[in-house]
């Protein structure tokens, strides 16, 4: 297609790999016999908040499979993403386990995020080398997150470690160093993906509360990003963790240079509190953060999006997210405007080749 046509390589730090029914009984294989005896019965309950995620039950139309759901067929995911768009790398999300970290329980979360770590690694990222992954970890118990990322952080296809941007404290909580200690040992980036925000253990989604309609809920995650980010620099975790590469995913981008701007002022009055943090908090944004591009700004004309991109400097800390399956997928080819060349090349790719380290792929190996 149009990305084969020019050569272009583009890797996608987005992409929801699903299970095919929604008692996930492929996972059960996975758990602790306990925890199968427990599913069997009751199946793998997680909080949810009851909001309606649009579109074909959340999915785009033509991405369910004749046996399963959206997202858990690899072949279509082959014919429809990475065959399509020529995408040289795909990072798996997950998508139904994300919420693991909203259970009372942690044990349960636990078993959770270790049968998941194992099932994405043995069903997903053997079966295709352009497949990555994100692993799972359930963070009420930060000792046990820990130990997960040392059991499965080594493997090769695995390249982050992911949570979700509805949390019970903010990141930058010293609560969650050794989780990030764990990261920076294995290379690893810490990364937040919207959702379960105002869900199971978790606080409300916002200041205000919660509000009665999806749209209303997609408006909260800028917030929960903005939060973490700030606690993040200021909690002095960037200090304290200098290699550590940290990525907010689906959560928006044209707020960053704006609340950037409050944030070095602010700083600049209130810095004799936080004495650790020398630098304007913006740079280490540029250093150590990095942000997706899905769902991608739209505004009246292109060139307003550009002037954006420029601020919130793209070429270094902006990276190509499709979110496929969702009904909101942004093409490759027709979701952005014209961008430089380089610009291009740095968003589509280089970027997250050098934040994850991926080796380029002979373009045959890509087809």
């Amino acid at each position: 297609m149009a990305a084969r046509a020019t050569g272009s390589p583009i890797i996608d730090c987005d992409v929801h790999n699903r299970f095919k029914d929604s008692k996930m009984t492929v996972l059960h294989p996975y758990l602790p016999r306990a925890y199968q005896e427990v599913v069997k019965h009751w199946g793998i309950t997680l909080p949810g908040v009851g909001y309606l995620n649009g579109g074909d039950r959340g999915y785009r139309a033509d991405s369910w499979p004749k046996d399963g759901f959206a997202g858990s067929e690899l072949a279509l995911m082959q014919e429809q993403l990475l065959d399509a768009y020529n995408i040289e790398y795909a990072i798996l999300l997950g998508q139904e386990l994300r919420p693991l970290s909203t259970l009372p329980d942690p044990d349960y979360a636990g078993a959770l995020a270790r049968a998941y770590n194992d099932y994405l690694i043995e069903e997903w990222l053997a079966k295709d080398a352009r497949l990555k992954g994100a692993m799972l970890i359930a963070t009420q118990d930060v000792p046990q997150a820990v130990r997960e990322i040392e059991r499965v952080g080594k493997h090769p296809d695995i390249v982050e470690v992911l949570v979700s941007n509805g949390a019970r404290m903010p990141y930058g909580n010293r609560y969650y160093h050794p989780i990030f200690e764990a990261c920076e040992a294995l290379g690893l980036p810490f990364a937040l993906h919207t959702g379960s925000e105002g869900t199971g253990i978790n606080g409300q989604p916002s200041l205000a509360g919660y509000g009665a309609y999806y749209i209303e809920s997609r408006q909260c995650r800028p917030h929960g990003y903005q939060i973490h980010l700030t606690s993040l620099i200021f909690e002095g975790v960037f200090q304290r963790f200098p290699k550590l590469k940290v990525v907010f995913i689906e959560g928006g981008y044209a707020w960053l240079a704006p609340f950037l701007w409050r944030l070095d002022a602010d700083w600049k009055g209130l810095r004799d509190q936080t004495p650790w943090v020398d630098r304007p908090p913006s740079e280490y944004v540029w250093e150590h953060v990095r942000f997706t591009s899905q769902p991608l700004e739209e505004p009246e004309r292109p060139a307003q999006l550009l002037e954006v991109l420029a601020w919130n400097r793209a070429e270094r800390t902006y990276m190509f997210a499709s979110d496929y399956p969702h009904w909101d997928f942004d093409s490759p080819i027709d979701a952005f405007p014209k961008l430089p060349d380089d610009l291009r090349r740095r968003v589509f790719s280089e970027n997250a080749r050098e934040l994850y380290g991926f080796a380029p792929r002979p373009v045959a190996a890509r087809s």
